[in-house]
């Protein structure tokens, strides 16, 4: 008996051949696309492609959000990237993609959103009178660590995941937390992490950094396999 026969795959004009256990492989990679998990990446303006290949990484499939009939895709999450938050709310209402963004939120979809994902998400701002997607019960205040000068990297606990790298950029930071939120990352006594319901919330730009535990998090949220939700 021979465990690695040789098939034959016949293309136009000479046949081909290769052994089973490469066509096993051929039908073990097309089942896992098949089935793998895609994500949506908002992709107006921001860091959305450093978003991509970490979710390249992790084995995630991923698709870029631009227009209202993206969202007719089938993707099971969304990743608002940092960025910069009034052009990427500008963009939202243009383009008509707030109120279909904010049903899908409201609806369950998972999401993370990173520093101006973050305010987009926000209830509430203290430089602005009304919200963007408005879903996340949380007051933020906008470039709360300054300006780009004014950047860092630093670790600190993120509850759950344990010590990781935080690389802030012109990063906002939570001011207050509403009821049921639940305060992931403090960094310099200031909230930097939140979760609630189907929503990760974060001021820094995980998507910079070598680690992976935040992405990872988001897609157990996703597969509804993160017991803390």
């Amino acid at each position: 008996m021979y465990s690695d026969n040789l098939l034959c795959r016949v293309h136009m004009k000479k046949p081909d051949f290769i052994r089973l256990s490469e066509f096993r492989n051929y039908l073990l990679a097309y089942e896992m696309e098949r089935r793998r998990i895609m994500i949506g990446v908002l992709a107006l303006q921001g860091a959305f492609a450093e978003h991509e290949k970490v979710l390249d990484k992790l084995g995630a499939g991923w698709r870029e959000i631009r227009k209202e009939s993206d969202l007719r895709q089938p993707i099971k999450g969304l990743i608002l990237p940092g960025g910069e938050s009034t052009v990427q709310g500008k963009l939202l209402l243009e383009l008509g993609l707030m109120e279909p963004i904010r049903h899908l939120l409201e609806k369950g979809m998972p999401v993370l959103g990173t520093c101006a994902g973050l305010i987009l998400l926000a209830e509430k701002q203290t430089e602005r009178d009304t919200a963007y997607l408005g879903t996340l019960p949380v007051t933020v205040r906008r470039n709360g660590y300054g300006r780009q000068l004014g950047s860092f990297t630093t670790r600190c606990l993120y509850e759950g995941i344990g010590e990781i790298p935080m690389t802030f950029i012109r990063a906002p930071y939570i001011e207050k937390a509403g009821k049921g939120v639940r305060i992931t990352a403090v960094a310099d006594g200031r909230i930097v992490g939140v979760e609630y319901e189907n929503q990760i919330a974060i001021s820094f730009h995980p998507e910079l950094d070598d680690d992976l535990s935040v992405h990872k998090r988001f897609l157990q949220l996703v597969q509804g396999t993160d017991p803390s939700f």
